[in-house]
């Protein structure tokens, strides 16, 4: 609005500033000229009005109303010609000005209205061009810094450098990705620490400070998948983001959003490839022999120690499973151990090698490896994959590059076998080869046979009466037939478990404290996953 007084069209006008002064530093949008006293429904804030007065009413309260209508809109400025309607503005619209604290700005001499009109709109035209041909600039930067090699960090620098305050990539549920400053030769913290003090332990999205600035960096899908991540401008102060910081803020997540993709994408056929390595690997195609040397190309460095094979199972077909590979990657990278991680998408298998020091550290290591596969499973929104299934970590036993094939193969197996399993964290491939067993027969007639034989008469009773009687049957067995456990387990008293057993006893002719009946039992159950 200060601009605005000094270009010629206004000046001429010998304007005096009676109210709000304080404030003539407010941004005008536009400008309108009116005559008319609802002028203020037609405007839409940031304005700075021109008018002769016509419309601002005869008594007190009319200008008074007028003039909280104005400011209530939220208007840059009103500035009222003297002379057709005013030879000086009463008090009211002067008070009411003052009190809402809207410039106020009279006119002692004629100007043509179109004049000033042309001219403050050059201005603000010039002013935007201007902030374009900036934030160009910083997006011409950006680039160079991208086809010179650079990659997400150089770019977050080149914007931190312009705005000269911190950035930060975060994903989209807060954590920190990368994180920039404006340069060591300027004054100012760390930027991790004015992360953390932006942070404050609660997601930026939900409560910025003031001052901060969010930007979504898009990722082209749809519902959360369409905010690959955000960018975070924190100026210090808490004072307002300047328009041009803004908007090269949004370029440069244009071009962070094709890095991201590019990564992702790479990230994808290497995460494929290492899969066909393993694969290949286990099904003998590479030999024990040459295998060290193409996993050194694949990045994969174990040093002396044991290899211990690790495959995660989710369901055949399974959607999304090369972008989970990044994800879970990054997560493997805290576990401090050697991997070589790949995938396979139409068996939803990611299969794994893991360099040990001893063999030892098979179980501690595992117990890292599981929970960095479920982190990064949920961090890549895997639930929607295809089957329902949990994923299954199954873990085989280590050795030399000699036994790697035959682990892999029946790690990978098992895992398969494991589907519908109560969910651990992860399974010993050993203490499953009776499921494994089962499951490669599960197309031969003979294993659904055997199930309807054993099982029968408990399956037709639960498909039209309740209680299901099965699942009180699996618990027990589970249980290895003590009841007290087994009644804690399904919430039951002690005389309902009775009265279930003696009815899955009546139902099935059989005996269950016999430890054949118990064992075919056991088995029935286990196969009927695999007939299902």
């Amino acid at each position: 609005m200060r601009r605005a007084l000094e270009l010629p069209g206004l000046r001429s006008g010998l304007p005096e500033v009676v109210a709000g002064a304080e404030r003539l530093q407010r941004t005008v949008r536009w400008v309108h000229a009116g005559e008319v006293p609802n002028i203020a429904s037609l405007l839409k804030g940031g304005e700075l009005l021109l008018t002769t007065g016509l419309g601002l009413g005869t008594r007190p309260a009319e200008q008074r109303a007028f003039v909280r209508r104005l400011a209530d809109r939220g208007i840059a400025a009103l500035v009222v010609e003297l002379g057709s309607r005013f030879d000086r503005l009463p008090a009211a619209i002067v008070e009411t000005a003052r009190a809402t604290g809207l410039p106020l700005v009279q006119l002692h001499r004629e100007v043509p209205f179109v004049t000033v009109t042309e001219e403050i709109h050059t201005e603000i035209v010039n002013g935007h061009y201007a902030l374009l041909r900036r934030a160009e600039e910083v997006h011409r930067r950006c680039t160079e810094a991208l086809l010179g090699g650079g990659g997400v960090p150089q770019v977050l620098r080149v914007l931190a450098e312009f705005t000269g305050s911190p950035v930060f990539l975060e994903t989209p549920d807060g954590r920190l990705l990368y994180a920039a400053g404006p340069g060591t030769d300027r004054a100012g913290a760390d930027p991790l620490q004015v992360w953390e003090a932006v942070r404050g332990g609660r997601a930026v999205r939900e409560s910025p400070p003031a001052g901060t600035h969010l930007v979504d960096v898009p990722g082209g899908g749809r519902g959360a998948a369409s905010v690959r991540a955000r960018l975070v401008l924190a100026p210090g102060g808490g004072d307002p983001l300047p328009a041009v910081h803004g908007m090269a803020a949004e370029r440069a997540a244009g071009l962070l959003a094709v890095v991201l993709m590019q990564a992702r994408q790479e990230e994808e056929l290497a995460a494929r490839g290492r899969g066909d390595f393993l694969t290949d690997l286990a099904d003998g195609r590479i030999t024990a022999h040459d295998a060290p040397a193409q996993a050194r190309v694949l990045g994969f460095r174990p040093g002396d120690g044991p290899l211990l094979p690790v495959v995660m199972g989710l369901s055949p077909g399974a959607g999304g499973l090369p972008p989970l590979a990044g994800a879970v990657s990054e997560e493997l990278t805290a576990v401090g151990v050697p991997v070589l991680l790949g995938v396979r998408p139409v068996e939803g298998r990611v299969p794994m090698l893991i360099g040990l020091r001893t063999a030892a550290d098979r179980t501690a290591v595992a117990d890292r490896v599981a929970a960095a596969l479920r982190a990064g499973v949920e961090r890549a929104a895997a639930g929607d994959r295809a089957g329902g299934h949990p994923p299954v970590v199954v873990v085989g036993m280590a050795g030399g590059w000699d036994a790697v094939p035959a682990g892999l193969r029946h790690a990978a197996e098992t895992a398969a076998a494991a589907r519908g399993l109560s969910d651990r964290p992860w399974y010993d491939a050993r203490r499953l080869d009776t499921d494994l067993l089962l499951w490669r027969l599960r197309d031969h007639p003979d294993l659904a046979a055997f199930v309807d034989r054993a099982l029968g008469p408990l399956r037709e009773h639960d498909a039209v009466s309740r209680p299901p009687l099965l699942p009180t049957l699996e618990t027990y067995l589970a249980h290895a037939g003590r009841k007290a456990e087994t009644a804690r387990e399904l919430h039951l008293n002690r005389q309902t478990l009775y009265n279930r057993l003696a009815r899955i006893t009546d139902l099935l002719g059989t005996d269950l404290d016999d430890p054949q009946t118990v064992l075919t039992l056991s088995l029935a159950l286990r196969a009927r996953r695999h007939v299902n």
